[in-house]
């Protein structure tokens, strides 16, 4: 079995198939999921709203409390650190993280950055040693993850070579922290002219929606030992 974590978000509640003025990463993060299940229904997904639940920020405490070495901890400390503790394990149980991630002010939500924040963690996803030999920084999440950033822009032009690209700061804004704790297998697709809300809104969200069914079909490959797929022998 595999591990699925789901994460939206996006401030916009429902999905823009099902509800007006859904969301078009939900959408998308939604379609993967399904389909993910339809091969796979045996899997785990573990479902994180950070759009409408979002992470308490960093703090002086918590970073006080994530660079004080755990037995040195004090009970304070470790309640401070109780939220990030629970979002780091759901990261590591994931060999697939899917995550709805919509484009604000050319950057992702707010929501997501401080659950970045709150899963890049000294000591539990990356090792500091100022005396080590070379870079005294080390990925710490081993096993072959995944990530996929599906995302949603008003305008269009985004994607690297795009008019626009150099404003994109989505997707790299995920992937970078990802890499840098271990996870570098990394997927995106993304829905564009949102707010023009014209044919070519619709073609895109279309060859949004054929790419995550290319990325799905990629990543089964990766993932998938055939004796646990539906219908095997």
């Amino acid at each position: 079995m595999k591990t699925i974590l789901h994460i939206d978000s996006s401030a916009r509640p429902g999905r823009s198939d099902t509800q007006a003025h859904g969301s078009h990463s939900r959408r998308l993060s939604a379609k993967f999921v399904e389909s993910w299940l339809a091969t796979r229904p045996n899997d785990t997904v573990i479902y994180r709203d950070v759009g409408t639940n979002p992470p308490t920020p960093v703090t002086g405490d918590w970073i006080h409390a994530a660079f004080t070495k755990p037995d040195d901890r004090e009970d304070w400390m470790h309640q401070v650190l109780t939220e990030s503790d629970e979002l780091v394990d759901e990261l590591l149980r994931a060999d697939v993280i899917v995550a709805g991630v919509p484009m604000y002010n050319f950057g992702m939500p707010a929501q997501m950055k401080a659950w970045i924040e709150n899963i890049v963690r000294v000591g539990k996803t990356f090792g500091f040693d100022r005396l080590r030999d070379g870079l005294p920084y080390w990925p710490m999440v081993t096993g072959e993850k995944s990530i996929v950033v599906l995302s949603a822009r008003g305008d269009f032009g985004y994607d690297p070579g795009g008019r626009v690209a150099h404003l994109n700061h989505v997707e790299n804004g995920v992937f970078a922290p990802l890499e840098y704790i271990g996870i570098t297998d990394q997927h995106r697709a993304a829905i564009e002219y949102d707010e023009f809300g014209d044919d070519r809104t619709a073609q895109s969200i279309t060859d949004a929606e054929a790419k995550v069914a290319n990325i799905i079909t990629e990543l089964l490959i990766r993932h998938t030992d055939t004796s646990t797929v539906a219908g095997a022998a």
